[in-house]
């Protein structure tokens, strides 16, 4: 028998804040600029605004904290998730942490613009940390301002929501107010800048630590403390591994490279592309997090970026995310050697790593192509010839593989026409050549008759797919269509576009308007093709 749910006020959540009181903070209490040594935190507390208007929140996510719709409606928990009130137990601070920001070493960064608030525990006895992003400068802030813009908090606010509903591991979001306060943003770094209405999002996460905030330690020699982060993590996070000790560090570090890999696994699946794979911006617990100018694959080009700022050199773009994962996880390897003392196990998980994700991303293909299994004789030439196909002519990802589970078999394929159930998938149908409608019936052709061995249903194979192949994605334009809305005050299709994405892989037939391709308007405009970090 299920327990009933009992729900908490603001004022009666139970915070627990071991992170602070297990860790040594900065003893320096001035929110100033600086260098930070020899502490994991800072204390700091949010800076209060004009005023806190809630845009929306996740009625899902407030679950997690025990809270009613209607707490979260009131007055007061705008005010709590803006920065204007402090509840009873919460114990704000900033982390300290590095990271290697497009491969080189930054050395100190920091929650520049997140404060912790606190970690509840909930009736499951589950922990979640509370995290206003946008809330004020902290020592980390360097030369920022530590606030957030409207646009960017939307986005941020709706991802977090839709990636945990497709089923990838993410933090997560719990609100999004205004802060009543105009912003001065430049968004390309262009030399135009304009004021912005300010906003905050509250994230939740398990766990905020990253990379980073072992590579800081280890980078200025601080050992011991070092090992004392490493032992706090696996006691708190992974209590499931046991004790610290020289083999439970090595067990550790493996199944840190598991779980990165599982969530990089999941991004190539829906065609998710993150954009700035920075090593402070990857989560020790695997989660995503960290939602800048990411992006999803319209058309499928292996090597296309949301990102501005990566636009030269496309380092993290869509096909290099699970190597840059890989070499993610070796500077994680560096940081913590110090503790681990020995090369071996870290090399061997790492290597380990690489032949997870390479057979993992077979796996994944397979399953998108509702093969029962990936059978290597036959399927590696078959995805193979399948992504040639998809880069001839501008295919979009998403519905390409959403249509192809309309397939009958056998059916007629013509010479001359793209397939009925193939059509939308194409952003220009009507310019595809003969010559390319001969190569996708030739793939196809032999697509049915891989699928004719798996001696299935087509009901069945289709109901395969559409567990794995997502019909709405949250596509840059439309989430600029909530953001100019909202810049109008209608914050409508924010909570429908959270409502929409609560069932990625059902029909909707009342809201096909949000399955369909990018369309024309959006193809080169800013916030619905290539964003900035400050997007």
């Amino acid at each position: 028998m299920t327990p009933k749910r009992t729900y908490h006020t603001l004022e009666t959540l139970t915070f627990d804040n071991r992170f602070v009181r297990e860790l040594p903070g900065d003893p320096d209490m001035a929110n100033t600029r600086r260098q930070v040594t020899g502490a994991c935190y800072s204390r700091v507390t949010p800076t209060p605004t004009a005023d806190s208007r809630l845009v929306a929140f996740s009625p899902a996510a407030a679950r997690l904290m025990d809270l009613k719709d209607e707490t979260c409606q009131s007055d007061f928990f705008a005010r709590v998730f803006t920065g204007n009130y402090l509840l009873p137990g919460m114990d704000p601070f900033a982390m300290c942490y590095g990271g290697h920001q497009f491969g080189n070493w930054a050395g100190q960064l920091g929650d520049g613009r997140a404060i912790n608030l606190g970690e509840i525990i909930n009736q499951r006895d589950e922990r979640w940390m509370l995290q206003l992003k946008g809330a004020g400068p902290t020592p980390y802030s360097r030369t920022a301002d530590g606030l957030a813009v409207l646009r960017s908090s939307i986005r941020e606010f709706l991802c977090s929501e839709a990636m945990f509903y497709l089923g990838i591991p993410t933090t997560r979001a719990l609100s999004l107010t205004l802060t009543g306060e105009a912003v001065e943003r430049d968004m390309f770094y262009d030399g135009h800048p304009k004021l912005e209405p300010g906003a905050v999002v509250c994230r939740l996460s398990p766990s905020f630590t990253r990379f980073g905030n072992f590579q800081i330690l280890a980078a200025r020699g601080e050992n011991s403390l070092l090992q004392r982060l490493m032992d706090y993590t696996i006691t708190t996070d992974f209590p499931h591994l046991g004790t610290p000790s020289q083999e439970v560090y090595e067990a550790w570090f493996r199944e840190v490279c598991k779980r990165t890999m599982d969530m990089i696994l999941h991004w190539m699946r829906v065609g998710f592309v993150h954009g700035v794979m920075n090593t402070d911006n990857m989560s020790i617990m695997g989660l995503t997090i960290d939602y800048g100018p990411y992006g999803w694959l319209e058309d499928y080009t292996p090597g296309w970026t949301p990102n501005t700022t990566d636009a030269a050199g496309r380092r993290y773009c869509f096909k290099n995310q699970p190597q840059i994962a890989l070499w993610n996880l070796g500077q994680l390897g560096n940081a913590i050697f110090p503790v681990v003392k020995h090369l071996e196990p870290i090399q061997a998980a790492v290597d380990d790593a690489l032949a997870y994700v390479q057979q993992g991303q077979n796996a994944m293909m397979a399953q998108k192509l509702g093969f029962q299994h990936f059978e290597p004789a036959s399927d590696a030439a078959i995805i193979a010839d399948l992504l040639e196909v998809l880069q001839q002519v501008e295919t979009d990802y998403t519905l390409f593989f959403r249509g192809l589970s309309l397939l009958t078999a056998p059916e007629e394929l013509s010479e001359n026409k793209v397939p009925s159930f193939l059509e939308t998938a194409f952003y220009a149908p009507d310019r595809i050549t003969r010559a390319q409608v001969m190569r996708l019936n030739a793939w196809l052709a032999l697509y049915q008759k891989r699928i004719a061995q798996d001696k299935g249903s087509p009901g069945d194979r289709r109901q395969r797919m559409n567990r794995v192949n997502p019909k709405y994605v949250l596509r840059n334009y439309l989430a600029q269509t909530a953001i100019d809305r909202a810049e109008k005050n209608d914050f409508s299709r924010v909570w429908e576009l959270l409502d929409v994405m609560r069932k990625p892989y059902d029909e909707q037939p009342d809201r096909e308007e949000f399955a369909e391709k990018r369309p024309e308007w959006a193809r080169h405009r800013p916030g619905c093709s290539m964003l900035s970090c400050s997007s």
